[in-house]
């Protein structure tokens, strides 16, 4: 076979695996990350078979992979002061450093941190009064069509003082409403909002009215502003000693060797 033959059917090759893979790959783009589940599938599962799980476990090895490639961090602190401006927090308002979170309530990788990495932040430095965590809104609509409702529902919350409950909640609900409609997702969120005991015509009126959109948007435009590009996003520090930023769900390592080094500074 001349060379030119066998590059023709090494094309047909990739064609006909092409179209095979096709409905994985539409998903991959979604989250930007193509060539590494393109290869994974490809070597270990049959593509008829694929389930929620196999993808749960693509995405978690993912993130590991990343994460490898990022720690130690050796980033200096940034000297761009970060904003805080107002939005909600956990941990006591004076603690000496600040974790301004930058996220994505549809985001998996965003729930992945507040339920496996946040309790142990909670643990170690928010219950203690070292670090308050200061949550922004950063929805990116074109692949999370309910994030935005997310985030109204969440503020609508916290102007009941309960921000908190209903952070909770939504994340660890995410795989029941972000395959909603949007309509039913709302009901959903006004569900959520009964649970969690608020006045719910109050919070009804909130969630509907769209009144916290412009302060999201706010939210999203100073996350771009301050370069984030994708979620979660964090800067830790405070405005004498400045912040180091962190990309992604990463694990409590992480946040600890940065916080422990500035706590000593």
């Amino acid at each position: 076979m001349s060379f030119e033959d066998n590059e023709i059917k090494q094309k047909e090759v990739m064609q006909n695996k092409s179209k095979s893979y096709g409905s994985i790959i539409g998903l991959i783009v979604a989250v930007g990350v193509a060539a590494f589940f393109a290869g994974m599938y490809a070597s270990n599962i049959n593509s008829d078979q694929i389930s929620q799980e196999d993808l749960d476990n693509a995405i978690a090895n993912l993130e590991l992979k990343i994460l490898q490639n990022k720690l130690p961090t050796n980033q200096p602190p940034s000297p761009v002061k970060i904003s805080a401006d107002g939005d909600p927090f956990f941990g006591d308002p004076d603690a000496p450093i600040t974790i301004i979170e930058f996220s994505d309530f549809e985001c998996p990788f965003c729930a992945r941190f507040h339920i496996q990495t946040l309790p142990s932040l909670f643990e170690e430095y928010i219950d203690q009064g070292k670090v308050k965590l200061v949550y922004r809104d950063f929805p990116i609509q074109s692949i999370h069509a309910n994030a935005l409702p997310a985030a109204v529902a969440a503020n609508c919350a916290n102007d009941q003082g309960k921000f908190k409950e209903m952070h909770d909640m939504i994340f660890e609900n995410q795989n029941e409403w972000n395959k909603q409609e949007t309509t039913d997702a709302l009901i959903t969120f006004s569900k959520y909002a009964t649970e969690i005991k608020l006045e719910q015509n109050t919070f009804d009126s909130c969630l509907t009215s769209g009144k916290h959109i412009d302060e999201i948007r706010k939210d999203l435009q100073d996350g771009r502003d301050y370069g984030v590009s994708g979620t979660p996003g964090f800067f830790v520090g405070n405005d004498e000693i400045g912040y180091v930023e962190l990309k992604g769900a990463q694990p409590f390592e992480s946040f600890k060797k940065v916080i422990d080094a500035q706590l000593e500074a």
